[in-house]
């Protein structure tokens, strides 16, 4: 109640404030001698839940969008890694082949951690720490597009592995699809990050609102009394809260706590990545899975830490 409230508490106390001094000023000295028809504020009030309604709707809208692409990044990430293991030839099982697949887990998560951050217009270098080899990062830090780096890098691997026999040409096209459907994601976060709500429909709202909580006094003054104070300020908290939700849900990549979690999301995925790696191991080396465990317990805290 403390972190909502906090959100319209400067619009609160100031109609509190232009509401106590109203009912004073009319009460004491009789100077307002204005009555409006409780029906004018009521019109304008109905005017402003339809406003309400439709940038509410709008801004859900966004948020639901923002949180439908990062569970495709969800699928992908999986997907691409599952594609990764099960085409990579490897008969003998071997430490290079484990390698190699283990460096695209850690590459996949990095690109997922990087995008995070990159959306949410921090540093996109600070997570890839521990999850790229120091060639990888030389190559990461000549682009300024980090999360298209770290994919290219992907597609660099692919076209090794292809070269070496390791997989054919439709098992590269397979994954290069899953790499364009990450590449998709990407885009539609970034398109949803760089498109601005329209600024002058947030200010009519704000004006119409205004105006009706200016209006609501003399409307409610001769039903009411002093108990009007109260009854405004509830109705002008409503209002300014649904407003302020409406705001915070049109940006989903923001910092806030109402955002999509992509740090905690992407914390998943790289527990769900390396499992995967370890596991295909595990089947074949029974020393394998406690290295899981030794990745994985760290990276838990991984949302506090960025």
């Amino acid at each position: 109640m403390k972190y909502v409230l906090g959100k319209i508490r400067v619009e609160l106390v100031l109609v509190i404030a232009y509401t106590v001094l109203f009912e004073v000023i009319h009460h004491f000295y009789h100077a307002i001698s204005i009555n409006i028809p409780i029906a004018v504020p009521t019109i304008i009030g109905t005017i402003i839940s339809l406003l309400l309604a439709f940038k509410s709707n709008q801004a859900y809208d966004r948020w639901w969008e923002a949180r439908i692409v990062w569970g495709g990044i969800v699928n992908d990430s999986r997907t691409l890694l599952r594609q990764v293991i099960a085409f990579y030839k490897d008969p003998d099982f071997s430490t290079e082949a484990h390698d190699y697949k283990e460096r695209f887990a850690k590459r996949q998560a990095a690109w997922c951690y990087a995008l995070a951050q990159a959306l949410r217009g921090k540093d996109p270098y600070k997570p890839l720490t521990g999850l790229l080899n120091e060639k990888e990062m030389r190559f990461v830090k000549n682009h300024r597009h980090v999360p298209n780096a770290l994919l290219m890098l992907h597609a660099k691997e692919l076209k090794k592995a292809k070269e070496e026999g390791k997989i054919n040409t439709y098992q590269q096209v397979e994954i290069d699809n899953t790499l364009t459907r990450l590449c998709d994601h990407m885009g539609k976060c970034e398109r949803i990050k760089n498109t601005i709500f329209p600024t002058t429909y947030s200010m009519y709202i704000r004006f119409t609102l205004c105006l009706f909580i200016l209006l609501l006094p003399f409307g409610l003054t001769d039903y009411l009394g002093w108990m009007q104070i109260p009854v405004i300020a509830t109705i002008g908290a409503a209002c300014f809260l649904i407003e302020k939700m409406a705001i915070h849900l049109q940006d989903p990549f923001e910092s806030r706590p109402t955002d999509t979690p992509m740090i905690t999301i992407s914390t998943n995925i790289e527990n769900n990545l390396m499992q995967m790696v370890y596991e295909y191991r595990d089947e074949f080396d029974d020393e394998a899975m406690p290295q899981v465990s030794r990745h994985i317990e760290p990276v838990k805290n991984a949302y506090f830490v960025l």
